[in-house]
């Protein structure tokens, strides 16, 4: 730009200049073409980085979802373990009697021991999002249901739930033999081993190969039972908490001096992290008991040999003859105590304190990427003259 000025009003002698008034109109034409941001036109404004804040927090709720998955998988197996152990000395309530146990384990199988199933549990979860959408396509069943929906989308929507969770119930008990069971006492299944097993149950819906194994069609309303209440639960703790929170940052944008801005990645993102940690909590704390019972149901008559979980150097297999979901229930009270559906808890804690600490970093990192990013927004007042 400074060459073409110079080149355009270069000066000549051989040439006359005009009045000063033509002068001073060439010298002001100049100032404007050498200031981007003349007195009385404000600067153009620049966008904020909206897709960047957009991908930076889908990018750390995945990680922290990820994370929270891939590190609560052994308090998953451990709690697993423990609810099917039904003459185990050890009730594991609390984290730290799990402690001793989890390093047995890692000293007599390994490193990765802990996370056995891991593959299959997501396998199943595709197979339940397929299974889901094909039964919405055809019997038109709402797939999602907001909070001003009318009470008959509410049931459909409750009974898409129910038919899936209902379809889903060979595969939930294919995947709790793959991680529960040894990997010293047994062969490691394959990949695709969980789909082989689900189908075997499906072809003996009514006539179990063993006397001991409950039918698959028993386990089909527990089944239904139990994943309906910890859904309704976990929605509702969802719903509620983000709800809360958004309501709050409402309230603050709308104190003096925070009107018109944009919410942070922090307020966007971190509200659904925390409801799902919030719902899940008391979703596995309310159902636990019922957990239990199913999770013993769905072993028995598997000749499913586990980790001891007294010890975790030696392995025990599983023999039951629970005749259905009262009898296990009233089974457990009477020869365990209350405590007895309980088996395991001290896992749980671990997990979602695992959890807990990942939620913590998600908005350590959540607010430091709000404050880089506003830092980084450009402004217009340094561009103006006084």
């Amino acid at each position: 730009m400074g060459t073409r000025v110079m080149n355009e009003f270069a000066h000549d002698p051989s040439k006359k200049r005009e009045d000063s008034g033509e002068n001073i109109r060439q010298k002001r034409d100049i100032d404007e073409d050498l200031d981007p941001y003349p007195t009385n036109v404000s600067p153009p404004q620049s966008q904020p980085p909206d897709q960047l804040q957009k991908l930076a927090g889908l990018s750390v709720g995945f990680c922290s979802i990820f994370a929270e998955q891939l590190l609560s998988h052994p308090c998953i197996v451990l709690r697993r373990q423990c609810q099917v152990h039904h003459s185990g000395y050890w009730y594991h309530l609390t984290p730290i009697s799990l402690l001793q146990t989890v390093i047995n384990v890692q000293k007599t199988q390994g490193g990765l021991v802990l996370w056995k199933g891991l593959g299959g549990m997501y396998i199943v979860r595709g197979i339940s999002m397929v299974s889901e959408t094909v039964i919405s396509e055809v019997t038109s069943l709402p797939r999602e249901a907001l909070r001003h929906s009318s009470l008959k989308k509410l049931g459909g929507h409750i009974l898409l739930k129910g038919l899936v969770f209902a379809v889903m119930t060979p595969f939930y008990a294919a995947s709790l033999v793959e991680t529960i069971q040894s990997d010293i006492a047994s062969e490691r299944p394959g990949v695709f081993d969980i789909l082989l097993e689900a189908a075997s149950r499906v072809h003996t819906w009514g006539a179990p190969p063993t006397s001991r194994q409950i039918a698959l069609w028993h386990l089909a309303l527990p089944t239904v039972i139990f994943r309906l209440s910890h859904y309704i639960v976990n929605s509702i703790a969802q719903f509620t908490v983000t709800s809360a929170m958004h309501l709050e940052q409402q309230e603050i944008r709308e104190q003096p001096g925070e009107v018109g801005r944009e919410p942070s990645a922090y307020e966007t993102y971190f509200p659904d992290l925390l409801a799902t940690f919030t719902g899940g909590l008391l979703a596995d704390m309310i159902t636990y008991p019922l957990e239990t019972v199913l999770h013993r149901l769905y072993v028995q008559g598997t000749r499913t040999i586990i980790d001891n979980t007294d010890t975790g150097l030696d392995v025990i297999p599983i023999n039951t003859r629970y005749e259905g979901f009262l009898d296990c229930f009233t089974s457990i009270v009477s020869e365990e105590g209350l405590q007895g559906l309980y088996r395991g808890f001290g896992a749980l804690v671990i997990q979602y304190s695992i959890h807990a600490l990942i939620l913590r970093l998600a908005k350590f990192v959540f607010e430091k990427l709000s404050l880089e990013l506003n830092r980084r927004k450009p402004n217009p007042s340094r561009h103006l003259r006084p």
